[in-house]
């Protein structure tokens, strides 16, 4: 029976290998709204964007190899999904000023909590841990904005 389940789970993961990803990913700079062209943000706190949140927070993601094993890919892309429902940097230009209160007060209070950026995306990319000097940076540019 045990041999049955193991042999069955097998083609079962194998079969799931050829079920498509939905890549995240639209032509590069294809907006006009993104936060780069939308607000005046200084480079260093675009970089920490760049590096510690687009790739769920924008419509480019970068997928390492991995993700093209499947359960993973549809855990990551719900991520994405999900980051790019709450913030997308690429779509910044269209929020309202209500709209991008809100996101900045979320920023903050998500940063300050340790929630963003996520704790599974940040084991496997050490350098999206965010420093308290890039931190104070985020918060500044907050405050201003």
């Amino acid at each position: 029976m045990i041999k049955k389940s193991i042999f069955f789970l097998g083609i079962v993961f194998i079969a799931i290998q050829f079920y498509p990803r939905n890549n995240n990913n639209v032509a590069k700079n294809s907006s006009t709204y993104t936060l780069a062209l939308s607000e005046t943000t200084s480079d260093s706190v675009l970089q920490i964007f760049k590096t510690s949140c687009y790739d769920c927070h924008s419509n480019n993601s970068v997928y390492p190899w991995y993700t093209n094993i499947q359960p993973f890919s549809w855990w990551i892309n719900h991520h994405i999904y999900e980051g790019k429902e709450s913030l997308n940097f690429d779509e910044w230009g269209t929020y309202t000023l209500k709209k991008k209160n809100h996101v900045l007060h979320e920023i903050e209070e998500q940063i300050q909590k340790g929630e963003m950026p996520l704790e599974s995306y940040t084991l496997i990319h050490k350098n999206a841990v965010l420093t308290e000097p890039q931190k104070k940076l985020i918060f500044d540019w907050v405050k201003r904005n």
